[in-house]
């Protein structure tokens, strides 16, 4: 890597000012900036692909994992997608249409009166002493400034926070390797009656053993890719279809342009290989096909940045309570895909007991003028494996929106928002927050 710099200076035109803006539209952004709207907050959501959504469009991710306490957008957004009965590991596979996604995501942010900035990069971020006080986007006419009295970061990789200089960890502790990358696929012309697998925590059987046992034996013999031992097969809403989420790719760090390219490339094949080991190995698959995979890298884990509180792992493990809670009964297990190797790290994922997520988790140390959401907030590897997913993550994205409106309304930085007033703007909604 080159080490020589240049000097660079331009006056940047000021696009527009808004009370919030919230940067990426996974599903903890969609959710912050419909959240946000809703409070009368004038919302900009700016998104870096042509379509809105994340993982739960071009990531082309789900089910829609996780569970939360009811009363949350969760609730609206998925039943708007068509599946309102899918369960905290999808059990019951109700895997959602990601291109009635596309429309349905585009209509719930419209409907909220949020404008929206699509195929627009944040690239940068204009601080007033430690106080983010806008973003810098690139558009086909050059770089501008988008202002707002609050921001929300929901790209995901936490790039606001990372640009503003805030404080992150990345990686399990020992090695910092982070969990592995994967390019979700959908294939057609299986037979209905083909088996389906869920995940490590799925013990269906095939010929007479664990059909992961069955794949990772065959992993070993070469005929899957190395670490693609887990082959997990979701039914979709279309007879004759599964969703795949096998392909793995480790030691990347999605921050990384070569680790980025590297990872596409490589996967794209994976997919082909693991298409003909289906065809090959598996009762049922022997006429399937590619339908279509995801447009971009479905990304576990990279940089958590540390807030006023670090959720910790014993936190999910006995159920904890926070007075400042603004995310109650998350549950999903401790799902650790393995940094170095196939499968799980910790063999079968940890259960938790549902624990609650606090907003000092949700703003981050010594910057402010920010909300941190979905998978950035303030959390341990272990912990993190939990809350990244969807569900989990779009109550996230509700809590951050509200946090954003309220602190734009008084003109304050967010951590001057009393708890309080989160947790009853979310009450009013009939979000449930306490037992």
């Amino acid at each position: 890597m080159s080490t020589k710099t240049i000097s660079y200076k331009k006056d940047l035109q000021i696009k527009e000012e808004y009370d919030v803006v919230v940067v990426g539209s996974g599903p903890a952004g969609i959710c912050a900036a419909v959240s946000a709207a809703r409070m009368g907050a004038r919302t900009a959501l700016v998104e870096r692909y042509g379509v809105l959504g994340g993982n739960l469009t071009v990531g082309a991710v789900a089910p829609i994992l996780g569970s939360v306490s009811k009363g949350t957008l969760r609730d609206e957004l998925v039943e708007r997608l068509g599946v309102p009965d899918c369960d905290e590991i999808g059990a019951t596979q109700q895997c959602h249409d990601f291109e009635k996604a596309k429309r349905v995501l585009a209509d719930f942010a419209h409907e909220a009166g949020v404008k929206l900035y699509l195929q627009t990069a944040v690239v940068d971020v204009v601080m007033d002493g430690d106080r983010v006080d806008g973003v810098i986007i690139s558009e086909k006419t050059g770089l501008k400034v988008l202002r707002a009295k609050a921001i929300v970061d929901a790209s995901g990789d936490g790039d606001v926070a990372f640009y503003a200089g805030a404080e992150y960890q990345m990686g399990r502790d020992g090695d910092s390797l982070v969990q592995p990358v994967t390019l979700m696929f959908t294939l057609q012309g299986v037979e209905e009656d083909a088996l389906t697998c869920i995940g490590e925590v799925d013990f269906v059987q095939y010929k007479g053993e664990r059909f992961l046992d069955y794949t990772t034996r065959l992993c070993k013999e070469g005929h899957l890719p190395p670490y693609s031992a887990s082959v997990r097969l979701f039914r979709t809403l279309v007879p004759g279809e599964r969703l795949v989420n096998t392909t793995q790719a480790n030691g990347i760090f999605a921050t990384d342009s070569d680790d980025v390219a590297r990872a596409e490339v490589d996967l794209r094949r994976q997919i082909d290989q693991v298409t003909e080991f289906l065809r090959k190995y598996v009762d049922g698959y022997q006429n399937c096909y590619v339908k279509g995979s995801a447009e971009t890298l479905g990304v576990r884990e990279t940089r958590r940045f540390v807030g006023e509180y670090i959720l910790e792992d014993n936190d999910l493990r006995v159920g904890r309570r926070f007075d400042d809670v603004v995310v109650h009964k998350a549950s999903f297990i401790v799902d650790i895909h393995n940094p170095a190797g196939s499968a799980q790290a910790e063999g079968v994922p940890e259960e938790v007991t549902p624990y609650d997520i606090p907003l000092r988790c949700l703003i981050p140390k010594k910057i402010d003028g920010l909300v941190l959401s979905g998978r950035c907030i303030s959390g341990t590897h272990r912990a993190h494996a939990s809350y990244r997913v969807m569900s989990i993550c779009m109550a996230i994205g509700e809590a951050s929106g509200v946090t954003a409106a309220l602190a734009a309304k008084k003109g304050v930085n967010p951590r001057e928002i009393d708890y309080k007033e989160v947790q009853k703007v979310l009450l009013d909604r009939g979000v449930n927050l306490f037992d």
